[in-house]
């Protein structure tokens, strides 16, 4: 009796192991299913930047590499003198957009400056993080 439970489940076991069978929807990886957010390039170094130069503004191209509709949810960033805009409707899959930055140095201390943009949205990858660097000078 032993035997016949450990040859059952032996064979169910490897019933889902053989090549050519068909996947149902349920069974796709994660990766393929739901939206997918892909940002190409996720850091920008603005370099050395008068501090009372102006406002910095950077663009960022993100695509969705998934099989549904892309939503951003929300984007926080890690100082009242970064800024983001993003669109508001959703992006269709193997569509484009853009998430555009704008640095106020103005608003910040004079000398290096690291900030961070984190985008959540509905994508299977979870959050994004963007990364804007320079040096304020005087």
């Amino acid at each position: 009796m032993k035997l016949f439970r450990f040859l059952l489940v032996f064979v169910l076991l490897l019933g889902g192991a053989f090549p050519g069978r068909a996947q149902t929807p349920c069974e796709q990886p994660a990766e393929k299913q739901g939206a997918r957010l892909v940002l190409p390039v996720a850091a920008h170094n603005f370099g050395d930047v008068a501090r009372k130069g102006g406002s910095l503004v950077h663009d960022f191209v993100f695509r969705n590499e998934g099989s549904a509709p892309l939503v951003i949810v929300r984007v926080l960033t890690s100082c009242s003198c970064f800024k983001a805009t993003f669109p508001k409707r959703p992006v269709p899959p193997g569509g484009e957009g853009v998430i555009r930055v704008t640095y106020e140095p103005l608003k910040s201390e004079p000398g290096t400056f690291s900030k961070v943009l984190q985008i959540y949205s509905n994508s299977v990858t979870g959050r994004e993080v963007i990364t804007v660097q320079g040096n304020s000078i005087e």
